[in-house]
């Protein structure tokens, strides 16, 4: 049987989760979706759309759709729903997990990785978080849980744009791509998203593929040096002098090989540490005496690296990794990473 997809949508109170969620169930895509909801939602799904039945905390829905609610930890729903498919009692193709508006995904995330069970039966294909244009700059000034939630995306969706004006959801976008680089953002109204800015984006498939915004990366080159992003004097971006989110990205770069001992060493030890404050980072590598790219990324204390293809015969090797986390230390980071190289 192959991995069932699973995708992690989060997002602050009122930012529109339930609203997407609605349309991805309705939509007319042939696709058999389990949901599952963390239980004190603000707005269950369930009202409009499907019967309940109090007994079952599975339910079916109309069109094929399964929803059910986390009445015990994630790990037990995931295996209970596997089971029952495997038994055929239910049918699904994918599962999306719809988290509170006050959760951390990085646990999420994580039982996908922590547990065996769950690793063969599943696939996290990716995180998506929705920022309300409205209230998303006071909520990010407010709650670390709202920058968190920023820092973990694979996709950000910027919903109620039509409520404010075109510069505050510039300076939006802005500020969060300086927290998180790595993830596209859409605007969407009403929750009309395509399908395809939805699933199967592999956001945590260890592929060559290092999702940076090119522009982002060469309007720093530009203005700061060393990726420092303290946005001083350079900065002319007028939101930069209002904020300054704990939740940042860094990006180190090197065209020397690392050396794969003294890099596993320290970054091991990086991880230990500063583990609770990495949201994610992933990165593309030139190890020395390997002639494959090798892939590494990791959520909290959980890394993983794999071989990625062979470098190109006159391609430049280098190594590209991006950081994102909560005030993690650049400048330990940048010299740890520099003694690492041959």
């Amino acid at each position: 049987m192959s991995l069932i997809p699973a995708t992690i949508l989060t997002g602050f109170l009122g930012s529109g989760k339930t609203t997407l969620l609605k349309r991805v169930l309705t939509e007319a895509h042939g696709q058999k979706i389990a949901v599952i909801e963390n239980e004190f939602g603000e707005e269950n799904i369930d009202n409009e759309i499907l019967v309940q039945d109090a007994r079952e905390q599975i339910i079916q829905l109309n069109n094929g759709c399964v929803c059910c609610t986390i009445r015990e930890d994630l790990r037990t729903t995931l295996a209970d729903l596997a089971e029952k498919k495997r038994k055929g009692e239910i049918d699904f193709d994918r599962v999306v997990i719809e988290t509170t508006g006050l959760a951390d995904p990085g646990p999420v995330a994580q039982t996908f990785f922590m547990d065996d069970e769950i690793a063969e039966t599943y696939l996290l294909d990716s995180i998506l978080t929705l920022v309300d244009a409205k209230h998303g700059d006071q909520q990010l000034d407010d709650r670390q849980e709202a920058r968190r939630q920023v820092g973990f995306a694979d996709q950000i969706f910027i919903s109620k744009t039509d409520l404010v004006d075109g510069q505050t959801v510039e300076a939006l976008i802005h500020r969060i791509k300086h927290m998180n680089p790595r993830a596209p953002q859409t605007k969407v109204n009403f929750g009309e998203v395509p399908l395809k800015d939805v699933f199967d984006l592999k956001g945590f498939n260890l592929n060559a593929k290092l999702d940076i915004d090119p522009d982002f990366l060469k309007a720093d080159d530009h203005d700061h040096h060393d990726h420092d992003h303290d946005h001083g004097e350079h900065c002319d971006h007028p939101h930069h002098h209002a904020h300054d989110d704990d939740v940042k990205s860094f990006v180190f770069r090197a065209d020397k090989a690392f050396d794969a001992g003294k890099l596993e060493d320290f970054l091991g030890a990086i991880v230990q540490v500063y583990g609770p404050k990495m949201l994610r980072y992933k990165g593309v590598l030139n190890m020395k005496g390997s002639d494959r790219k090798v892939i590494f990324q990791g959520v909290h204390q959980l890394m993983g690296s794999d071989l990625g293809p062979k470098w190109a015969p006159g391609e430049k090797k280098g190594s590209k990794m991006v950081f994102i986390g909560i005030d993690l230390p650049q400048d330990i980071l940048k010299q740890g990473l520099e003694q690492c190289l041959v």
